[in-house]
């Protein structure tokens, strides 16, 4: 099992890492910004911690599977990404923000189960792709659809 240094590191990771995703959030003034992205992950890396913990308890006693408390994070994500998705007239606005909420849970559970390299790559990954590509974005043609079909933006 983890040291309670360990365990101080592996929340501190998480925090900082979701926060940077976090702040470009922030700074684009989305809002589901710096504090929900730490929250995030913070509570899905004590979620992994946790299940790490059970297991660790009971792996004697009984069939534990610490994957499965994690599954059930990445589903209740889902009703928190999708407070943030907004559809309107024009199309759906949100679903960067609710996927980077999504990253964020995976960069907490990363951490939470001390897989520091893949959490790590994955913030900067994450950030690039918020940074960069929307550069890109921005210099792609847009094709209006007409009636009948795909206006929603979807």
């Amino acid at each position: 099992m983890a040291t309670n240094l360990d365990i101080i590191l592996r929340l501190t990771i998480s925090a900082v890492l979701a926060g940077v995703i976090g702040l470009e959030r922030e700074w684009h003034r989305r809002h589901a910004g710096l504090r929900t992205h730490i929250m995030v992950s913070l509570g899905s890396c004590l979620i992994m911690l946790t299940s790490l913990y059970v297991f660790d308890i009971y792996k004697s006693q009984a069939a534990v599977d610490p994957s499965r408390i994690a599954a059930g994070v990445i589903t209740g994500i889902g009703f928190l990404g999708a407070g943030t998705i907004i559809r309107a007239r024009t199309g759906v606005r949100g679903l960067t923000t609710a996927s980077s909420l999504w990253v964020s849970c995976g960069i907490g559970l990363a951490v939470g189960c001390g897989f520091y390299p893949a959490a790590v790559y994955t913030t900067f990954l994450s950030l690039a792709v918020l940074l960069i590509l929307r550069r890109f974005e921005e210099i792609i043609p847009v094709v209006k659809q007409g009636k009948g079909g795909g206006e929603d933006g979807i």
